[in-house]
């Protein structure tokens, strides 16, 4: 029999206000092709707090990306272990992880992670269907607080790079999230939306959201409360 797991993002601890709710001890992660084997992370740990902005830097190929596949459960780590809202997410089944994944963590990828067959409400609906529960806000209300209501009916082929960044966005934060983890979400964007959008994740952090923004830009490691400097799959201190 499966263990059952409770939802860790239903209620906000009331002994304490900025209570660690993404909890990574001694990180490893292999990769091996043929004969050659390589270290993508070596013994990262971190721990985040409720409403932390937290930035990981480092050049390509430090593991930046591998480390916040590991903590939202997407990837599996060789070693170590990964805790979200308390729950370990990390060495479970994948139907667990993926509960836990849909009801506590946003992730923001590269590609902005909406579906080209669906409308930007569609692909926010999407996410909050499999949620599952009463995940608010309403998408439109989501859509109209970054800037972009009026864009809810279009397809992502149909809207500019600062709108798909936005939509993204919105798809990382429809299910309410506890944990946002964002890889590179600024990557391609000009300055002023780039800080468009930095500043809706600060405002997110603001309200209580633990955030892990993954990036190369200074704009981003400016506004975190803290940054983690990855090397060759090592904090570098």
């Amino acid at each position: 029999m499966s263990t059952p797991v409770t939802d860790p993002c239903s209620a906000t601890p009331e002994n304490d206000v900025t209570p660690t709710v993404l909890e990574a001890q001694s990180l490893y992660r292999f990769f091996r092709a043929g004969d050659e084997e390589t270290l993508a992370l070596r013994e990262v740990s971190l721990t985040v707090r409720r409403g932390e902005m937290v930035a990981v830097v480092g050049p390509s190929g430090s593991g930046k990306s591998t480390l916040l596949a590991c903590l939202a459960g997407l990837d599996e780590p060789d070693g170590g272990a990964v805790a979200v809202g308390g729950q370990r997410i990390s060495h479970r089944p994948e139907r667990l992880r993926t509960r836990l994944r849909s009801r506590c963590i946003g992730v923001l990828f590269q590609d902005r992670n909406l579906l080209a067959h669906l409308t930007v409400e569609q692909n926010v609906q999407l996410v909050q269907r499999i949620a599952g529960g009463a995940v608010s806000p309403h998408p439109l209300v989501l859509l109209a607080s970054l800037g972009i209501g009026e864009r809810s009916s279009a397809y992502p082929h149909q809207l500019s790079g600062g709108e798909l960044a936005r939509a993204g966005l919105a798809v990382a934060l429809a299910n309410d999230p506890l944990v946002v983890l964002a890889d590179e979400p600024t990557g391609e964007l000009d300055t002023v939306t780039e800080a468009g959008v930095l500043a809706v994740l600060r405002g997110r952090a603001a309200a209580g959201t633990a955030i892990v923004v993954a990036s190369h830009s200074p704009a981003v490691a400016a506004i975190a409360d803290r940054t983690i400097a990855l090397l060759d799959g090592q904090v570098h201190q």
